[in-house]
């Protein structure tokens, strides 16, 4: 379905006034692709090594502190995202990336020496900091990159700008896949802290050689950062967070502490949108929502997240609780999935860069991931496993289409100016939609259990005996029937929406 590709505009220079030559955007990409998987596999890294690290740090009380453990990461990363964006591009995206990966960095060393739980949560929001600004910064990098660099098989420049978001896109999710399964083995092996170690010899190669590399346009006229308009972003994503994920756990949902919450987010949402609408250079201008394109791009990105959350955490679950497969054997499911995303994702930037529509990729990345999600609404005590495999794999196939192209639609909308607060604001509706899945599962499962359990909830399901277990097992999967439909909603939603975009291709 080839597309109508409009005229290049010359090739931007360098701080140094030279055009990046092919050798340096190449070493560029790779060093990208590298940081990105240092911030993904960060972000989920933890939750398959959580056992040793109670055990090491606080074997009494530890495991209360699992969840804060787990959520200081993403809630800092959250909040930090309007931000990155705004520094991008005000300040120059390799300034922000050197920057945020330097914190990164910094905050790994930190976790690896904590000695206590309150030390490495404390770390692990530190590190959060860095590691949202890298995956969203280095989006941003690597579509410079492309517009800036040589044209690839003769294809334009931004074509190879399409390539290389997409590589970056589909390396972020096979991360995700492998990340519970990496620190796994890491915590198994080579002891928990090498969890967080082993980002330091990489990062910092990565860190000095971008110093020299990585060659991008430079910034000549200065903007004003809206910190009163991050501060408000800040706050409103740290409340809904905690609302999604204290809600129906640790507090009742009607709870002081959650209705506090939960009018604070509204609060902060509220004065949030007026500091958008009023502020001279605001963090995320509104002017952005009244592209079509990048109201529903923003959507769709949202729903995604919310299905992958239903797909990767609820399968290992049900592995783990109703199959009993080991924590690190479970991850080993994740690897289909990896491998449809990084293949398909690859097959498709490089069709779209042929003049293929990036509509019609994200059509059909939502197709398999519903039907993917469709299939897991079957499982039941005894499916093959090979089934799970299978649906893990579709479920690859059509996100491996909808990471990379969702990215580089709202990229090719935005105006160049505002590059990089529509890339940041990508991940800033994926990660709400995340937490919102999380709640929602969580609510659900809880919910369908409590009505058809043997009574209790799914931690005593592990002490059961007899017929009990076997009613505890077929409720949690009943349960777990039901979220995966849930989640499929939720992508037949974003189906709709991905059918009313108007049909683009990536253009110079």
């Amino acid at each position: 379905m080839p597309g109508t590709v409009t005229a290049s505009a010359p090739r931007p220079t360098t701080a140094d006034g030279q055009q990046p030559g092919g050798r340096s955007v190449t070493i560029a990409v790779a060093l990208c692709i590298v940081t990105i998987l240092l911030a993904v596999l960060d972000s989920n890294i933890v939750s398959s090594a959580t056992v040793p690290i109670v055990r090491d740090l606080d074997p009494v009380h530890g495991v209360d502190r699992i969840p804060w453990l787990i959520a200081a990461y993403q809630l800092a990363a959250t909040a930090a995202l309007p931000l990155y964006g705004k520094l991008c591009d005000t300040l120059g995206s390799k300034k922000v990336f050197i920057g945020a990966l330097a914190t990164f960095l910094t905050g790994s060393a930190l976790c690896g020496m904590a000695q206590s739980m309150g030390e490495l949560i404390a770390a692990r929001a530190f590190q959060g900091i860095g590691g949202g600004g890298l995956m969203s910064v280095t989006m941003v990098v690597l579509r410079q990159l492309g517009t800036a660099g040589p044209k690839e098989g003769g294809g334009s420049k931004a074509e190879g700008g399409g390539k290389k978001g997409s590589i970056g896109g589909i390396i972020a999710g096979a991360g995700m896949a492998l990340g519970p399964w990496l620190g796994g083995a890491l915590a198994d092996h080579a002891g928990w802290r090498w969890i967080f170690y082993v980002n330091l010899p990489v990062g910092i190669a990565v860190l000095i050689a971008a110093a020299f590399v990585v060659k991008l346009p430079v910034r000549t006229t200065r903007h004003r950062i809206d910190f009163l308009g991050a501060g408000l972003a800040a706050t409103f994503s740290t409340a809904l967070l905690l609302v999604t994920e204290w809600g129906g756990e640790d507090y009742a949902w009607t709870s002081p502490v959650i209705v506090g919450l939960a009018v604070a987010a509204v609060v902060a949402l509220g004065l949030f949108l007026w500091r958008q609408a009023t502020a001279a250079e605001p963090i995320l201008p509104l002017s952005l929502f009244r592209l079509r394109l990048m109201r529903y791009g923003f959507a769709v990105q949202g729903l995604v997240g919310v299905a992958m959350m239903g797909s990767i955490v609820y399968v290992m679950i049900y592995l783990q609780v109703v199959r009993g497969v080991a924590a690190t054997s479970a991850g080993l499911f994740l690897v289909p999935m990896a491998i449809g995303m990084t293949v398909v994702g690859l097959l498709s930037g490089r069709l779209v860069a042929a003049g293929w529509s990036q509509k019609t990729f994200v059509v059909s990345g939502t197709v398999f991931a519903s039907a993917a999600l469709a299939l897991l609404t079957t499982l039941d005590t005894d499916t093959g496993l090979w089934t799970v495999r299978g649906a893990l794999l579709l479920m690859g196939i059509g996100f491996g289409q909808l990471i990379g192209q969702l990215i580089e639609l709202v990229q090719d909308t935005a105006p160049p100016a505002q590059l990089g607060v529509a890339t940041t604001g990508v991940r800033f509706f994926q990660t709400l939609g995340t937490a919102l899945g999380a709640s929602l599962f969580g609510a659900v499962l809880s919910r369908v259990y409590a009505a058809e359990g043997p009574g209790g909830t799914t931690s005593d399901i592990g002490r059961l005996t007899g017929a009990a277990r076997d009613r505890a097992l077929d409720a949690f999967v009943s349960s777990t029937d039901v979220v995966f439909a849930c989640a499929t909603g939720a992508m037949l939603l974003a189906l709709v929406l991905a059918i009313r975009l108007p049909g683009t291709r990536t253009r110079t």
